[in-house]
C-alpha cells in the first residue's frame, strides 16, 4: 500500500536527514562533503522548505571520466543534490522494488553480480540435465543505455505506478535536470540518466522491468537473467534461441527506444564458456576472465591485494592466486 504522505515522507527533515548520514559514509575527506557538513543543519533546514514550496531546482553537474577498465563519463552532481537523490531513493525503491522480477540483479538488496552468476550457474544445470544435453546461451548489451533512456518513457513509466502528483514533479525535476540530445527520425528528444545518480539506478531497474516482464511473461522465456543493461538467456534449442533476437529488438525500439549494440549479440554453447559479469562459466565450474587476470596481474599491489584474492575467491583460481601471492613489492 503506498502512502497518501509520500511527498511528505520524502522531504521530511528526518529523511533528509538519514539520507545525509548514509550519503556521507567514507566521503569525510572529500572537499564539498566537509564544506556541506559545516553548516549541515542551516543547508539541510533550507533544502526542505525549497522542496516543500516547489521552489527547488537542480544544480549542474561536474563530468568526469573514469576506467573500470573501460571508459565511461561520469556525472557527478553537488551534495545538497545528491541528498535529495537519496531522500527519493529511500522512498520510493521498497514501492519499486517487488515489480521487479526475481532474476534483476543489478542494484538490488539482497543481489548482486555474484548472486547473479551463481544463478547463471545454476539455469546452466538444468537446462543441459546436468552437462549431459546441449544447452546455447544468448548474451545481449543495450546500445549506450544509459545515455539512451527517454525521459518521455521514464516519466510515464513512474506515472504509471506513482499518483502523487507533487512527487511526480520532483520526479520530473530529477529527471529534466541531465540530458544528452540525440537527433532521431528528424526530431530532437530529451533522453539520458546520469550514470553518478543513486536514482539513476532505481530508474534503470524501472525502465528495463518492461523488458524483463516481456521477456518472462509474453516470450514466455524461462531461464533469463539481467544485471543492468546486460541480459542472458538460456535454451537448448539453438532454433528458438534465435527466434527470440527480432522480437527483443522490435520490443525495445518500439517501447522503450532503445536498441541492442550490434556488436555484443552472442550466442555460444555451454561448453564455450559464458563470459557474464568478469567471470566464464563453465560446466562444473567457473573462471575469471583472461582480460581480468591479465589486467589484475598487471596492477597488483599491496594496496589492492586483498580486494583482489577476494574477488578470485569465488571462482577456479588456484594458479592466480599464487601468481598474485609471489609477486614481489
Amino acid at each position: 500500500m503506498i502512502s497518501p504522505n509520500l511527498f511528505s515522507e520524502i522531504i521530511s527533515s528526518d529523511n533528509l536527514f538519514k539520507s545525509w548520514c548514509e550519503f556521507q559514509k567514507d566521503k569525510h575527506n572529500r572537499f564539498d562533503v566537509q564544506f556541506f557538513w559545516r553548516h549541515l543543519e542551516d543547508n539541510l533546514f533550507s533544502l526542505h522548505p525549497e522542496l516543500k514550496n516547489k521552489t527547488y531546482q537542480h544544480s549542474d553537474y561536474t563530468s568526469f571520466c573514469i576506467t573500470d577498465p573501460k571508459s565511461r563519463h561520469i556525472h557527478k552532481a553537488c551534495v545538497r543534490d545528491r541528498i535529495v537523490h537519496h531522500a527519493i531513493y529511500r522512498v520510493l525503491y521498497p514501492i519499486f522494488n517487488p515489480i521487479f522480477v526475481d532474476d534483476s540483479y543489478s542494484c538490488r538488496n539482497k543481489k548482486g553480480t555474484h548472486k547473479a552468476v551463481k544463478r547463471l550457474e545454476k539455469f546452466s544445470r538444468i537446462v543441459s540435465k546436468n552437462y549431459t544435453k546441449p544447452c546455447w546461451t544468448l548474451k545481449c548489451d543495450i546500445k549506450k543505455y544509459f545515455s539512451s533512456v527517454n525521459h518521455q518513457v521514464l516519466y510515464d513509466l513512474i506515472k504509471r505506478n506513482l499518483k502523487d502528483k507533487q512527487v511526480l514533479w520532483l520526479i520530473s525535476e530529477i529527471i529534466s535536470s541531465f540530458h544528452s540530445e540525440i537527433q532521431r527520425e528528424r526530431e530532437r528528444v530529451k533522453r539520458g540518466v546520469p550514470i553518478g545518480n543513486l536514482t539513476s539506478q532505481l530508474f534503470a531497474n524501472i525502465y528495463l522491468n518492461e523488458l524483463d516482464q516481456f521477456v518472462k511473461h509474453r516470450l514466455k522465456v524461462k531461464f533469463y537473467l539481467r544485471y543492468c543493461d546486460d541480459f542472458v538467456i538460456l535454451e537448448n534449442d539453438l532454433v528458438e534461441l534465435e527466434k527470440l533476437i527480432p522480437e527483443i529488438k522490435y520490443f525495445l525500439y518500439s517501447k522503450l527506444k532503445l536498441e541492442l549494440h550490434p556488436n555484443k549479440i552472442i550466442i555460444r554453447k555451454l561448453n564455450q564458456g559464458i563470459d557474464f559479469l568478469g567471470y566464464v562459466v563453465l560446466p562444473h565450474y567457473r573462471v575469471l576472465r583472461t582480460k581480468t587476470k591479465r589486467r589484475m596481474l598487471k596492477k597488483a599491489n599491496e594496496g589492492n591485494m586483498q580486494s583482489y584474492l577476494g574477488l578470485i575467491k569465488h571462482c577456479s583460481s588456484y594458479g592466480l592466486r599464487q601468481k598474485l601471492l609471489s609477486k614481489k613489492f
